[in-house]
């Protein structure tokens, strides 16, 4: 394997999983594994909560004892290891409150939410804030025009310009 690694220009782990997600190496064929891949790689995904109900009904259940998305998916995979139908990630959780087209939890649990309560109420991506135009700037600026008078004749050590 690691040859055929080496060979493809990939991590040992990369091969061994894709040979494992698609039958072991005794039942692996490369054009059912291209399928499976194409099939995988369709967008858009519809979510795991929406597709497993006993699942949304564990999440919705947790959730509302005031548990953390975090803590829930935690609880999941110690609870379940074996069973990853009964398993879903802490970001799913929140992705599938904060967008109700999903319809998968209700928008109640949004309230059990510990840090929705006070804060925002709709989460928003990292690239969506950096594309304010005041992002990166320093806010309340004084030119250097606008010094003091005191700064100009250096008696204060704290006012020397390095060189």
């Amino acid at each position: 394997m690691r040859t055929m690694a080496r060979a493809l220009g990939r991590a040992p782990s990369t091969v061994s999983r894709e040979i494992g997600r698609n039958g072991g190496q005794r039942a692996y064929r490369a054009s059912e594994a291209d399928a499976s891949a194409w099939q995988r790689a369709r967008r858009p995904k519809r979510c795991k909560l929406a597709q497993i109900r006993v699942l949304a009904r564990l999440v919705a259940e947790k959730l509302r004892l005031q548990w953390s998305p975090y803590q829930v998916a935690g609880w999941l995979k110690r609870r379940y290891p074996q069973d990853e139908t009964r398993q879903v990630s802490h970001e799913t959780i929140y992705h599938t409150v904060f967008i109700q087209a999903r319809g998968a939890l209700k928008k109640e649990l949004l309230q059990h939410l510990r840090r929705m309560r006070r804060t925002r109420a709709m989460r928003r991506s990292r690239h969506h804030t950096q594309k304010t135009p005041d992002h990166g700037r320093i806010t309340n600026t004084v030119s250097i025009r606008e010094r003091p008078a005191e700064a100009e004749d250096r008696a204060v050590p704290d006012h020397w310009e390095g060189s």
